[in-house]
């Protein structure tokens, strides 16, 4: 994979007769990711074809998007399952104490005393009730809300995220499975 580029969505399927697509977002800001004018690569990460959004308006939170040379119904059909991905480079700056999923996803997790919790495997929900998938040796896959009462310190540069949990939260939440 390209480490250059990050996957914001995957088309869903073709929506109405002028080539319009229905888009299944992987973006935690799906505006700005997909904007009248914004270069979206189409297609595997090792071969992506650049196409630029000439339309778009959100359904139920879902982008409805007209891409470059798609003109037809068919044209959108082809592109049903495929993911669309930014430059890493065009996705800017954000505001303090927000974060992109990808700089989470491989994040150490630990409590306050330096005991290892697990690793980041995924981020889910949206930008006000985000949450960690957090792979935990003896827990299984563990949430834990991505607030701030919970996550205290979240370090990127040096890939570790120190929480302070309430009692029983991993075990009450850990899914079961072999790590």
């Amino acid at each position: 994979m390209n480490d250059d580029l990050l996957l914001v969505g995957r088309v869903a399927r073709a929506h109405g007769n002028r080539g319009q697509v229905i888009v299944n977002p992987e973006s935690d800001f799906p505006e700005s990711r997909f904007k009248t004018g914004n270069v979206l690569l189409v297609g595997s990460a090792a071969a992506p074809e650049p196409r630029e959004i000439r339309e778009v308006r959100f359904h139920q939170g879902r982008p409805i998007v007209l891409l470059s040379g798609v003109e037809s119904m068919n044209d959108a059909d082809a592109l049903a399952g495929a993911e669309l991905w930014m430059k890493a480079a065009a996705l800017g700056p954000l505001p303090r104490d927000t974060f992109y999923r990808h700089d989470l996803t491989g994040c150490e997790v630990e409590d306050a005393e330096g005991r290892r919790i697990g690793r980041v495997t995924g981020v889910e929900g949206t930008l006000d009730r985000s949450y960690l998938l957090v792979a935990s040796p003896g827990n299984g896959e563990v949430m834990i809300p991505l607030v701030g009462d919970f996550c205290r310190r979240v370090d990127i540069a040096a890939r570790r995220i120190v929480v302070e949990l309430p009692e029983g939260l991993l075990e009450l939440n850990g899914r079961e499975k072999e790590l």
